[in-house]
């Protein structure tokens, strides 16, 4: 197996395109602010879940990089509220971004609970 067949993986870099395309629309003045915070800690969920794959034999260096994709994912969701608090993202597509960031957390928590069917002892 490769990370890239990790659903998790797959979830969250499906999100980072999602909020790339979406965050195309968010006005210029965000471009070195929000845009790049949304962007940036979206890219990280899959980037430290591709990380920790790499160390999953050792499993305190697993979970701390699925403990890193956590925090970004959490970031994620913050910077989707404040999208949606600026009138950047209509309501109906942050409740379905942030549905997607809240099932990619339960992703992340169950790899963390099973650290043995990832390849780690």
């Amino acid at each position: 197996m490769k990370f890239q067949d990790l659903l998790a993986y797959k979830k969250s870099f499906e999100l980072a395109m999602e909020i790339f395309e979406v965050s195309k629309k968010f006005p210029r003045e965000e471009k070195y602010s929000l845009t790049d915070q949304i962007r940036r800690s979206s890219r990280s969920v899959s980037a430290n879940i591709a990380e920790s794959y790499a160390k999953r034999r050792y499993p305190k260096h697993f979970v701390s990089k699925l403990t890193d994709s956590d925090g970004e994912n959490l970031e994620t969701q913050t910077w989707l509220e404040f999208s949606r608090e600026c009138k950047y993202i209509e309501s109906d597509e942050f409740e379905k971004l942030f549905e997607q960031t809240v099932q990619i957390a339960k992703l992340i928590h169950y790899m963390i609970n099973n650290l043995g069917k990832f390849g780690s002892k």
